[in-house]
Order: C-alpha cells, then structure tokens, then sequence
C-alpha cells in the first residue's frame, strides 16, 4: 500500500434507545484523538452511553485490525457522529380523558477509523 491510500474501518450500531443529543456530546470528547486515549476517556466518563460508544470504538479498531493488519495503537478516531432513528411513540394519560404524547427517541452511532 502506498503512504497517501486511506485506511478506513468503521462500525456501526443501530436502535440504540438512548437520544441521539445525548451521545453526541461524549462523541464531541473523543472524535480526533487514538483509539487508546478515547477508550480510557469513555472507561472514566459515568454517563449511561459511555460503555455502549465504547463497545462501538473497539469494534472499529478490531475490524481495522483484521482488515488491514496493523497495530492496534496506530488508529485514529477520524469520524464518530450520531443519527438519529426512529422514535417510539406513546401516550401518557392525562386529566378529562386526554392523551399526552411522548417520543422515546432512538438513534445510530457510526464511528469511522
């Protein structure tokens, strides 16, 4: 392979019932840095989409692994974002027969090395 040919391993994870605000803004702390620096970052952080981005970012680098047979320090977060999917939608009853509607969102975490 030639030094300017791009190397790019991704994975993905769909239907993840967690709103997709809520993931960006640990995505927003480890998109740019190694893969080992945002494992520790995700390891220490105490939000609930932490060990979910986590599962995400490590199946990446082993994809990169297997794909192209690198080392496992060389890799680089270089795109992680997070779509939005579906949302469930319910009501919540309310006074004098009224329905209250509520959208438990979901989304998809794509993170590209």
């Amino acid at each position: 392979m030639k030094q300017n040919d791009k190397v790019e391993a991704f994975a993905i994870t769909r239907y993840v019932r967690i709103s997709p605000s809520k993931i960006r803004r640990i995505l927003d702390q480890i998109r740019g840095r190694s893969c080992n620096e945002a494992l520790i970052i995700l390891k220490f952080m105490s939000y609930k989409s932490c060990p979910i981005i986590s599962k995400v970012v490590s199946s990446a680098v082993s994809n990169a692994k297997t794909k192209f047979n690198y080392a496992e320090g060389s890799f680089f977060i270089t795109e992680a974002r997070a779509d939005a999917g579906p949302s469930l939608k319910r009501f919540c009853p309310h006074a004098q027969g009224r329905g209250f509607p509520i959208k438990k969102q979901m989304c998809h975490i794509i993170s590209l090395i």
